[in-house]
């Protein structure tokens, strides 16, 4: 990627599964472009075609289909497409990029709760992303009990994480908050235990005082 010295960034939504992740991005997104920002929606994993391919084979399934370096491997398969071939142009045209799930994904499922260790994570994520990161992460954070019940009634096929049960989750939730503690610069934990449009005036609050934007909830938006 080149090192090109513009406005444009790249804002990452992550937190646990059922925590608003989706919805978010989505008004994050068209809040941008309502302010006259070019500007990507993107997610992992998927975000480009490979990536999408990979998506189907780690998030359908049985809970026991991989382990947890298997996960780890087959992510960053899917992360190094991703930035390649979507992340890193859209940001080199000067695009926003708003995503859902990046790395801290990998630190958190893998690394913390599937007991692989920050520490190979880390190397793993040097090889593939190199010295990159978001310019913001925000973390949605709720109990855990709750993000499964919303995550669960989505139904559907891409279910295999949920259904590695509560106890899983709750790591993972601990996870995320270990990692945003670690770099208080990038990460903001964000409240999600809250209404869909107090959630969404709390990120970009965060937003608009991280890079001196005006972004407004419209109450039109879905």
């Amino acid at each position: 990627m080149a090192d090109l010295k513009m406005n444009n960034k790249m804002i990452v939504i992550d937190g646990i599964d059922g925590s608003g992740k989706g919805v978010q991005t989505r008004r994050l997104h068209r809040a941008l472009l309502q302010a006259g920002n070019t500007t990507l929606l993107t997610r992992e994993p998927g975000g480009s075609p490979a990536a999408e391919e990979i998506r189907k084979l780690l998030v359908e399934g049985t809970p026991e289909k991989w382990d947890s370096m298997t996960e780890l491997l087959l992510m960053y398969a899917a992360r190094r497409s991703h930035l390649r071939d979507t992340i890193w142009p859209s940001l080199d045209r000067g695009d926003w990029v708003v995503s859902d799930r990046f790395a801290d994904s990998s630190r958190a499922f893998q690394g913390i709760a599937g007991d692989l260790g920050l520490e190979l994570v880390e190397k793993i994520h040097r090889l593939v992303v190199g010295s990159f990161e978001p310019d913001l992460v925000l973390i949605l954070d709720l109990p855990e009990s709750i993000a499964l019940s919303r995550a669960n009634s989505r139904g559907g096929q891409e279910n295999r994480f949920e259904r590695k049960g509560k106890q899983y989750h709750t790591k993972v939730r601990r996870a995320f908050l270990q990692v945003a503690a670690s770099n208080q610069s990038l990460y903001q934990v964000v409240d999600a235990d809250h209404s869909i449009d107090d959630v969404t005036r709390q990120i970009f609050s965060i937003t608009n005082q991280r890079f001196q934007l005006s972004l407004e909830l419209d109450p039109h938006i879905a």
